[in-house]
């Protein structure tokens, strides 16, 4: 919230064509892949680290201190991500105070960045999945940033055609697996809870 409120004075001397400038500019995009390399590095660390002091009898202090910095570390990349929406925001809203635009913003980041994060916790109540699934993610996402960019060069040709067949195909599967395992993972329960009451 602090950070989004106090940049609008850098904000209002970006604009679009800037904006364009500088995502084709190779080698700013190179540094916001070691950005992003770095970030990942973070959290796959603090991934590793909570799963260790979970799981071992004897964690060091160093450990301990090293896991709760990066429980409370945002990442690096949403500071540019939240410039940007502040950006676009400003420049959506002509007339409004920069300010209260800013403020606003942060305000609202403050309220929903709780808010998702519970439901997530709600959704997925086991630490250990939550985790998993973040250490996966960021594995992608390390996998990505190796395959987009070589030299600064995007290695993919552009394209406007929008597939909505293998779009489909794509999320009936995610679907179906989350379906098929939600049941196995009740049928699991009851057979344990079965067991139990014999």
């Amino acid at each position: 919230m602090a950070f989004t409120g106090t940049m609008w004075s850098y904000a209002i001397e970006q604009s679009k064509t800037v904006i364009s400038a500088w995502i084709s500019d190779g080698q700013l995009m190179l540094d916001m892949a070691v950005l992003m390399s770095i970030d990942v590095a973070l959290t796959l660390l603090y991934c590793i680290t909570r799963v260790k002091i979970t799981t071992s009898a004897h964690v060091g202090l160093w450990g301990r201190i090293v896991s709760t910095i990066l429980k409370y570390f945002p990442g690096l990349l949403v500071f540019p991500v939240l410039f940007a929406i502040l950006v676009t925001c400003i420049f959506a809203l002509p007339g409004t105070d920069f300010k209260t635009v800013a403020w606003g913003m942060g305000i609202v980041v403050m309220i929903i960045i709780p808010i998702v994060t519970y439901t997530l916790k709600w959704l997925l109540p086991e630490e250990e999945i939550r985790l998993e699934i973040l250490f996966l993610i960021n594995i992608l996402i390390a996998l990505m940033g190796i395959v987009a960019t070589v030299n600064g060069q995007n290695t993919v040709d552009e394209t406007n055609n929008f597939e909505l067949k293998p779009l489909l195909i794509n999320a009936s599967l995610v679907i179906g697996g989350i379906v098929i395992g939600y049941i196995y993972r009740i049928y699991r329960l009851n057979k344990i809870i079965n067991k139990i009451n014999r």
